[in-house]
């Protein structure tokens, strides 16, 4: 089995074995505690918090651990925004942050509070200049991601932070995907992380707090802060960090090969694919591309039953129906997503397996939804055409587009109905890809029409 998931969780590193095993003999007592078992677990905190830090990039004292790195999200954002409230109730967050901050930015909505989403190129990068657009007078925080956790684009953040730095506006760094690789660069003020995307143990984030920057604790605060440490994990996440950060220059370049391999090659084995994310600016293991006419959750269980463990962003996969935020928010085609991301060690004979495995794949999944196949275009009959997909999911509704498209002239139009949400970015994102004009959206009786003109 290959497991390609890693940026949801990578396996846990054979460090953080051994040292959460080590620890489970000396760190199960209170670390604020005097007696001898007390004093040995708070010198494995300590040394834990150092030893972080230093990966990190700041001082021991500004670091603190938390029970996940959701939670250091949500407490970092609350905290920050409680410390400046004096100034103001206004945070700017990017389109495709992390769902943690999309709901700390919602509930802050909720509270009163206003929120400015900076929006992103179709790579899934944020303009800096728009971070300098969006600040005003009572803007309280800024919230920036370091690197996407779907698609794997790097965010700007050195510049970002040096704008809201000169602006009196902290930053606040989610870096749960890009400490394995190094440290954040940049005049950062608050910085978020999670011990299982770099291969420590699940149940470990931590929170950065840098001195100076106003922080006022939300919801009940006592001596012990989060409450009582999971030291044995503690100690194996910062364990691992370090031992991460020891091979991340070597791993980087290997994995970036396989990726790149990935990038180039699965176009030329399917047809009507997309790769979404910045081609350059992005981390070295993650690779995502789109296929049309797939449905997401039934290709990601045949790749699974190939012995491939990958994830996607695709509407079809989730039980709400609609499609990622992120690949949303980019403007790219949601249907048929896969991630790749691979972990540290990946082989590159199970590269090579993939790719020999995925055209296959795709072309049965295909086969059973019945999508179009090249050939001649048929008997043109009207200059307008309505296809009815009320009631079907993605990627029913494009590839019944797909299916009469040849039928009208050029500059015939087809007129899709559909009550998918999936379909207000799919079929945009159809028409670019096969260089159909999209008109527009009109409201329907039952859901939405969307109206293409064939151009070709």
């Amino acid at each position: 089995m290959s497991y390609f998931d890693a940026a949801s969780g990578a396996p846990l590193h054979p460090v953080a074995r051994q040292a959460l095993l080590a620890s489970l003999e000396e760190g199960w007592a209170d670390p604020s505690r005097l007696y001898r078992e007390g004093r040995r677990a708070r010198m494995l905190l300590d040394a834990a918090r150092e030893a972080a830090a230093e990966s990190v990039g700041c001082r021991a004292d500004e670091l603190r651990f938390t029970p996940s790195g959701t939670a250091a999200v949500h407490a970092g954002i609350a905290g920050a925004l409680g410390g400046r409230r004096r100034v103001g109730r206004h945070l700017i967050v990017s389109a495709v942050e992390h769902s943690s901050v999309l709901h700390s930015a919602e509930l802050h909505e909720k509270e009163g509070g206003s929120v400015t989403r900076v929006t992103v190129d179709r790579g899934g990068r944020v303009d800096p200049s728009a971070y300098a657009a969006a600040l005003r007078p009572d803007t309280a925080l800024a919230c920036l991601q370091s690197a996407n956790h779907e698609v794997g684009t790097e965010q700007p953040v050195a510049d970002v932070a040096d704008i809201c730095q000169a602006a009196g506006v902290p930053l606040l760094v989610d870096a749960a995907q890009s400490l394995a690789w190094g440290p954040v660069e940049g005049a950062w003020s608050l910085l978020t992380g999670s011990a299982h995307k770099w291969g420590g143990p699940a149940g470990v984030g931590l929170l950065v707090v840098r001195k100076g920057v106003r922080f006022a604790a939300q919801g009940p605060v006592d001596e012990r802060g989060y409450g009582f440490e999971n030291i044995p994990a503690v100690v194996a996440a910062a364990a691992s960090l370090r031992a991460v950060r020891a091979e991340a220059a070597q791993e980087a370049v290997r994995l970036r090969e396989l990726t790149e391999r990935i990038r180039a090659r699965v176009p030329e084995l399917v047809a009507d694919v997309e790769v979404v994310g910045d081609p350059e600016r992005r981390l070295p293991g993650i690779v995502t591309f789109s296929c049309l006419y797939v449905d997401g959750e039934t290709l990601l269980h045949e790749l699974d039953r190939e012995g491939f463990s990958v994830s996607s962003g695709s509407s079809c996969t989730s039980s709400t129906l609609t499609p990622s935020h992120v690949l949303k928010a980019m403007g790219v085609l949601s249907e048929g997503n896969v991630r790749v991301s691979l972990p540290a060690g990946t082989a590159a004979e199970d590269v090579d397996r993939f790719l020999a495995v995925l055209p296959g794949v795709v072309t049965g999944v295909r086969e059973k939804l019945g999508a179009p196949v090249p050939g001649p275009a048929g008997v043109v009959r009207e200059d307008e055409l309505l296809v009815d997909a009320l009631g079907k999911r993605c990627p029913v509704p494009v590839i019944e587009l797909a299916k009469v498209i040849g039928a009208v002239p050029v500059g015939g139009l087809v007129r899709v109905l559909s009550d998918d949400e999936a379909a207000r970015l799919d079929i945009p994102a159809w028409c670019e890809m096969r260089e159909q004009e999209y008109v527009g959206e009109e409201p329907a009786d039952q859901g939405t029409a969307y109206l293409v003109r064939r151009t070709s």
